[in-house]
């Protein structure tokens, strides 16, 4: 195996980290209060010769904590009218996420992976509702590291100039259709895509492997 074939793994490209994306819908802003009503990950992973794709898709509609704050307008915005409605096939946080996590935990072993890291779009809002639903259950082997994120919003402005998880996608060559959006499995797919379309032009650039693109600068100047 190449020193060049070394780093076209998940572990050196994100110095350990598993990276999983995250998307979820929620009853309203505050975590702590507010009902998680659905979530999903997808894994990912890279191919031998470093390039990035979307593996593996988790999805769960989850019903409201008990006690859980049920805000008018985030219903409206997300379109979840009934979020007690058994037609969505809802279960409790807890076996939703030790589901999600059950697979994490696979795959990042499978990668040799130390940690599961976070990408979302606009991340500290599905880090927090995640975080909060694990500490609700009580989940002791929660794989996210409980602060660090790769956020697409972010990422998408520096590589594309927007934010908009929409525009991004247009902007970036991967179709996004409005009406599919603020579904959880929707979005969470159309960000994966968006993120390894990151990487990826990242490593056309040369920007990855660093060692690779230093070297050629240093020939450019002899």
């Amino acid at each position: 195996m190449t020193q060049e074939t070394n780093l076209n793994t998940l572990k050196a490209r994100f110095r350990g980290y598993f990276p999983v994306v995250i998307d979820v819908e929620t009853a309203g802003f505050n975590s702590k209060t507010d009902a998680l009503l659905e979530i999903c990950a997808v894994t990912l992973k890279m191919d031998e010769d470093g390039w990035l794709s979307p593996d593996k898709t988790i999805h769960f509609h989850v019903s409201p904590f008990e006690g859980a704050n049920l805000v008018k307008e985030a219903l409206e915005f997300n379109g979840i009218k009934d979020p007690f409605s058994p037609l969505r096939g809802a279960v409790e946080e807890e076996h939703a996420l030790k589901e999600i996590f059950k697979l994490i935990r696979k795959e990042q072993k499978a990668a040799g992976c130390q940690r599961s890291i976070m990408v979302a779009h606009n991340a500290n809002f599905d880090h927090s509702f995640v975080m909060e639903a694990s500490e609700r259950s009580h989940l002791k082997r929660n794989p996210f590291h409980p602060f660090a994120t790769f956020d697409t919003a972010a990422l998408s402005g520096l590589a594309f100039g927007q934010t908009v998880l929409a525009k991004a996608c247009q902007t970036a060559g991967i179709p996004f259709d409005n009406r599919e959006a603020h579904s959880a499995l929707y979005d969470t797919e159309r960000t994966a895509e968006l993120f390894c379309e990151i990487v990826n032009k990242w490593k056309k650039l040369g920007g990855w492997p660093v060692m690779a693109a230093e070297e050629e600068s240093e020939q450019d100047s002899d």
